[in-house]
């Protein structure tokens, strides 16, 4: 038989306040306690979501296996790599997975059509569940929206063992006006599955964070698909106008951030 101290508070236990409160974040927040330890089914909770933030950073990134064949055929999909030669390589030296190999540049080059519009690409980042979980959906918007707008869009294709710095070597390999990367978010406990979209306009190596906007925590409990393109198009709209981006856009509904 459950213990009484380890069975869940029912919403009509707290105050108004505190599911006011609980209603706003998915922190784990006044969840009650057994003594001066959390409740077991608390701590079975968080030890699940560590798992799981575990198995998303160590997953390795298969284009059949994260999107089908279906997926990949019609977008013409192929993969490329950076300079870390596997999973361990990539987490303990981030340098490595801002830069492409020597075969990845040269298929890249062949494969693509330089000074496009609007360049979309795959990373899988820390998270390839998110990918797995948020691109499908996500995908096929930025697209029709490019289309939509008349802007020309380049070849995409998928990179493993991502880092958001990529993005300057894309910059100087096909020189687009804007360059967006959807890249799976480090982890955390609140979800395993958070993609964020890395924006920038015509990316260069001196580029560093601040040349960079990112709309982050698209996921279930945070931004959908649908709004999630919405703003991309709307940040890679006001680039192209501006002709700049990261901190000079000037824009407080833009963030930045750093994977």
């Amino acid at each position: 038989m459950k213990r009484e101290q380890d069975a869940p508070l029912a919403v009509s236990d707290l105050s108004d306040t505190v599911r006011k409160v609980r209603m706003r974040t998915p922190a784990r927040l006044l969840v009650g306690r057994a003594g001066a330890s959390y409740r077991t089914s608390t701590q079975m909770d968080l030890r699940e979501a560590h798992a799981a933030a575990r198995d998303a950073v160590r997953a390795e990134l298969s284009l059949q296996g994260v999107f089908g064949n279906m997926f990949v055929e019609r977008w013409k999909l192929f993969e490329v790599r950076t300079r870390a030669a596997d999973k361990n390589e990539y987490l303990l030296h981030p340098d490595l997975g801002r830069r492409f190999d020597d075969r990845s540049r040269a298929e890249i080059q062949r494969r693509c059509v330089p000074g496009t519009e609007l360049q979309i690409i795959i990373g899988d980042g820390l998270s390839v569940p998110a990918v797995a979980t948020q691109v499908p959906a996500l995908f096929p918007l930025l697209f029709e929206g490019a289309k939509e707008r008349g802007w020309s869009a380049g070849q995409p294709f998928v990179i493993r063992y991502c880092r958001v710095g990529i993005l300057n070597e894309i910059g100087e390999l096909l020189y687009p006006r804007v360059v967006v990367l959807l890249i799976g978010e480090r982890p955390g406990l609140a979800t395993a599955e958070s993609l964020s979209a890395y924006l920038a306009y015509q990316p260069r190596s001196s580029h560093t964070d601040a040349n960079r906007n990112v709309i982050s925590n698209i996921h279930s409990r945070g931004l959908n698909p649908t709004r999630a393109a919405v703003r991309v198009l709307q940040v890679a709209e006001r680039m192209m106008e501006t002709r700049t981006s990261g901190w000079l856009l000037g824009d407080g509904l833009l963030g930045m951030g750093n994977t």
